[in-house]
């Protein structure tokens, strides 16, 4: 289904969160990520398109979904209800059928209009605690026009606007949307180029450019690197992304957010291979000595 710039395709809206920029929030999180970090820990956001998320510990039986699927795609196996992808068409109709919620559909098409209107309800909140709205994902540019619709609408509310990024987007479409945004939450994965494609699929240049453009152009811009064991916590991982963050115009603070594996789970549930399972939880004192290497080179890190 092709969406008209007036629409998003989202798959989670959270309300009063507060891990998304300053004060209270409400982050709206975009479908589809050019990115395919093998930590993800949004799984439901990589993939553009609908997808099913299945919860067999929900599942009571009733064979419903069977029986309304046109493409005949489920099967009941001791394990609950099987996919099978080769014949599903995510048309979501086993979803409305459920009566135990065990299936999901995970996208959402929602127009401007109602978005803006959703996050308009939360004024008291935000002008209590200098909170506003974040935009999300997946990656939010992916859809640029209709979050360019979003920030707009947004200012002329007076809302304040927050854009969280891969940065991974030609710069052009990122040039659009700076005027309307009043803070970037600007991902930083790793310097070294083999391993960013290694482990995200994509190369890390355009990634850097856009950054260094960015602040020059004197966006208010925090950057946050994901701490992931075996990928960028090593200490010259550390002192290249440090000696970047330093030369940049302004002086950004950074937050490292350290890796947890909490997503297992909804890999799962929708039918995906997680491919960070090698990956261990850091220790506490890992991310403070990194956190420290950083602060020692000028940086401000934010806890």
């Amino acid at each position: 289904m092709t969406m008209r710039k007036t629409h998003a395709v989202i798959y989670d809206i959270k309300k009063y969160a507060i891990h998304d920029g300053p004060g209270i929030r409400t982050t709206v999180f975009f479908k589809g990520c050019p990115l395919s970090c093998l930590w993800c820990h949004n799984p439901e956001g990589m993939i553009p398109g609908q997808q099913i998320l299945y919860s067999p510990e929900r599942c009571v039986g009733c064979r419903e979904c069977l029986e309304v699927c046109p493409q005949g795609a489920l099967s009941p196996t001791s394990r609950g209800i099987k996919t099978d992808d080769a014949l599903c068409c995510r048309c979501g109709t086993c979803c409305q059928q459920c009566p135990a919620l065990a299936r999901e559909a995970v996208a959402r098409y929602e127009t401007v209009e109602d978005l803006l209107a959703l996050i308009e309800k939360d004024m008291a909140f935000y002008e209590a605690s200098h909170g506003g709205v974040t935009f999300s994902g997946g990656e939010p540019m992916m859809q640029w026009q209709v979050l360019l619709s979003l920030l707009k609408g947004c200012c002329q509310r007076n809302i304040h606007t927050v854009v969280d990024t891969s940065g991974f987007a030609p710069w052009n479409v990122l040039e659009e949307i700076i005027p309307f945004t009043r803070l970037f939450l600007y991902d930083l994965k790793a310097m070294d180029d083999d391993i960013h494609q290694r482990f995200t699929g994509v190369s890390n240049e355009l990634i850097l450019s856009n950054l260094a453009r960015l602040t020059r152009r004197g966006a208010k811009v925090i950057i946050r690197i994901p701490f992931i064991p075996g990928v960028n916590d090593s200490e010259t991982a550390i002192a290249q992304a440090g000696g970047f963050i330093a030369g940049l115009w302004g002086n950004p603070p950074v937050e490292l957010l350290p890796y947890h594996d909490f997503q297992i789970s909804k890999y799962e549930r929708l039918g995906m291979v997680y491919g960070g399972k090698p990956i261990p939880v850091p220790s506490p004192e890992a991310v403070h000595k990194a956190a420290g290497q950083l602060e020692a080179l000028g940086l401000k890190v934010k806890g």
